[in-house]
C-alpha cells in the first residue's frame, strides 16, 4: 500500500527568513510524497509593511499566527508576544496535524513554533542551528530551538559540530548548507531604472536593533550613517529599514533625521528578488554593504559585495573573507572600514555556506526519515 503523505508545515516569521525559505518551502513542495503547509507569523503581520502578501503570493497558506503588537516593543512585550505565539501555534498544530514542523534560525516565531511542536509531540526539523550569533538574546534562542529540535539542518561542518558538542545524536544532525544560496542565480542585477530609484548608492546600509533602548539604537544608527556617508563622498547612501525588533524605532529616527539632511536616501523593505538584484549591482559598482545582517556574511559572500559588519549582532558567525569587522558604531572606524572593504581581492570571496541545494536536500531528509520513529523523537544526550 502507498505510504501516505507526509504533511510539513514550514514556520516564517519575517521577510529575510522567508527569503531563505523559499527554496525549502518550492523543494517540499515538488514532491510527490510531502505536502506542503506554510505557516505565516509574527512580524509578516504587522503594518506598514505587512510582508504576510510576499508569503501568500508565492505559496497557499494554511494558517497566520499573530504575536507582535503594533508600536514600540521591549524585550519583555517580545516575551509576551512569545507566550501568545506558543498557545497559538499549539492550536494551528491541533487543527492541521503535521508530521514534520520547520523552523529556521533563531527569531521568536521560530522559537514559538519549536516550543510547541516539541512539548506537543510533532517532530521538529531546525535549519542553521549550531550557528553562533552572540550579540543578542537570539544566540540563546537559537541553541534553545536545538535542543527542542529532532532533526538539524546545519548550514556548515562547524555547526553541526556544535550540534553534536551539544549532545544531540550523530544520526540526527546533517550538513545540508545554507538555503539562503540556492536562489541567487534566480535573480539578475537590478535594472539600471531600479537602481537609479535606489539613488545608485556607494553603500547599502542594514542596520538591525539588537535590544538597547531606542535612544542608544538611534545614536548607533547615527554613526553608522555618518561613517558610510563619508566614506562614499559624492555617491549616494540607501538606507534600509530594519527588523521589527525591539530598538526599531530608534534606528528608523536615525535614518529619518539623515535624510532630512539630505545624506542618506530611505529604502523601502525589498522582497527578496529585489534584494539580491541590489546586491548584485553593488557588486558591479564597486559598492559596499553595511550593518549587522547576516546578508554581509552569508550572501554578500557569495555576490561577491564587500561587507562591514558593525558591532556584537554577528560575533562569531563564520566569516568569508568579504567581510571588514568594526567593533563598535564609530564614524572615523566606520569610514577606515569601508575604504578597505573596498580594496579587498573579489576573487578571494569564497564561503562556507555549501552548493546552492540546501533545499532538495532539506526535502529529501524530511521525506526519508520517519517522523514517528522512537530513536528520533525520544530526545537524549548522546554522552
Amino acid at each position: 500500500m502507498e505510504a501516505p503523505l507526509r504533511k510539513v508545515a514550514i514556520v516564517t516569521g519575517s521577510s529575510a527568513e522567508f527569503g531563505l525559505l523559499r527554496p525549502v518551502m518550492a523543494a517540499v513542495d515538488a514532491r510527490t510524497d510531502l505536502q506542503l503547509l506554510v505557516i505565516a507569523a509574527g512580524s509578516h503581520l504587522i503594518p506598514p509593511a505587512l510582508t504576510f502578501r510576499e508569503v501568500k503570493r508565492a505559496f497557499p497558506v494554511a494558517d497566520s499566527i499573530p504575536m507582535q503588537k503594533v508600536g514600540p516593543a521591549t524585550r519583555l512585550d517580545d516575551a509576551e508576544s512569545l507566550g501568545r505565539g506558543v498557545a497559538r501555534f499549539a492550536r494551528s498544530l491541533a487543527a492541521h496535524r503535521p508530521d514534520w514542523v520547520v523552523v529556521l534560525g533563531d527569531r521568536i516565531e521560530a522559537f514559538a513554533a519549536a516550543a510547541a511542536a516539541s512539548v506537543g509531540g510533532i517532530a521538529l526539523a531546525h535549519i542553521h542551528g549550531g550557528d553562533r550569533a552572540e550579540g543578542i538574546a537570539d544566540e540563546a534562542m537559537r541553541h534553545a530551538i536545538t535542543k527542542l529540535a529532532h532533526l538539524h539542518l546545519a548550514a556548515t561542518p562547524q555547526s553541526a559540530e556544535r550540534i553534536r558538542r551539544m549532545g544531540e545524536p550523530e544520526h540526527t544532525i546533517h550538513t545540508v548548507g545554507s538555503p539562503s544560496i540556492d536562489d541567487l542565480d534566480s535573480f539578475g542585477p537590478l535594472s539600471d531604472q531600479a537602481w537609479a530609484d535606489c539613488a545608485a548608492p556607494g553603500a547599502v546600509v542594514l542596520l538591525h536593533p539588537i535590544g538597547r533602548h531606542p535612544e542608544e539604537e538611534e545614536a548607533a544608527a547615527t554613526a553608522v550613517l555618518e561613517g558610510a556617508r563619508r566614506a562614499v563622498g559624492q555617491a549616494k547612501v540607501l538606507a534600509l529599514p530594519p527588523n521589527a525588533d525591539p530598538g526599531r524605532d530608534g534606528i528608523l529616527r536615525a535614518i529619518h533625521a539623515a535624510a532630512a539632511r539630505s545624506e542618506v536616501t530611505p529604502g523601502d523593505h525589498m522582497p527578496r528578488d529585489r534584494f539580491v538584484g541590489l546586491l548584485r549591482r553593488l557588486a558591479q559598482s564597486g559598492g559596499v554593504l553595511v550593518g549587522n545582517s547576516s546578508a554581509g556574511l552569508i550572501e554578500a559572500a557569495a555576490l561577491a559585495v564587500p561587507a562591514v559588519n558593525v558591532g556584537p549582532r554577528q560575533a562569531g558567525r563564520e566569516r568569508a573573507p568579504n567581510v571588514v569587522d568594526v567593533p563598535r558604531e564609530s564614524p572615523d572606524a566606520l569610514a577606515a572600514a569601508i575604504a578597505q572593504a573596498q580594496t579587498l581581492d573579489r576573487s578571494l570571496f569564497q564561503h562556507p555556506y555549501g552548493d546552492g541545494h540546501a533545499g532538495e536536500r532539506i526535502a529529501h531528509l524530511l521525506a526519508a526519515t520517519d517522523p514517528y520513529a522512537a530513536d528520533l523523537t525520544r530526545k537524549h544526550c548522546a554522552y
